[in-house]
């Protein structure tokens, strides 16, 4: 076991002592940790890569930020991966009980906010959205191809904090 530390020591360099590592311990690190990032990432939910909620995105940014520190010494290399794959299988435990559970859904992920029906835009849910006029406008034409609100039947705030937008139907 000793040799296995030593060889581990040589070319991983030494836990929690950032400024004894070598370039070529950084180097390999941060390979190492790349290929374990992805498989996590992969392995964990394919979802989390498009960061559809802030559910997904608080995943993702953990993984990194918990990553970094096994690359730059400043946590144990093994420990930190050990860390990682128990916050992915977090992830996926509750990503599965989102999707069993609407109720459990939207606790983690949040509801959808309706702001035009049949035409008639309700400000004061945009407002507490803290979604401007402008932006409101904005996604009205980019998303929906218009800037006329009286052909649109419904638009939600979604979950992923997208605006999506369904047209009148035309005679």
């Amino acid at each position: 076991m000793n040799a296995l530390q030593n060889f581990f020591l040589t070319v991983l360099g030494p836990d929690g002592k950032a400024t004894e590592l070598t370039l070529a311990n950084v180097a390999l690190r941060g390979f190492l940790i790349f290929i374990v990032g992805l498989a996590l990432v992969r392995i964990g939910d394919r979802r989390s890569l498009s960061e559809k909620t802030a559910f997904d995105a608080m995943f993702i940014v953990l993984l990194g930020s918990m990553l970094s520190r096994a690359i730059n010494g400043t946590a144990p290399f093994f420990i930190t991966i050990a860390g990682a794959v128990a916050l992915m299988l977090i992830h996926r435990v509750f990503a599965f009980g989102a999707c069993k559970s609407h109720w459990f859904g939207q606790i983690i992920k949040g509801r959808a906010i309706t702001v035009v029906r049949n035409g008639e835009v309700d400000w004061k849910q945009l407002n507490r959205a803290l979604i401007s006029k402008h932006d409101f406008e904005e996604d009205l034409r980019l998303d929906a191809q218009t800037d006329d609100v009286s052909s649109i039947s419904l638009a939600r705030i979604e979950r992923s904090g997208d605006i999506s937008f369904i047209k009148k139907k035309t005679q």
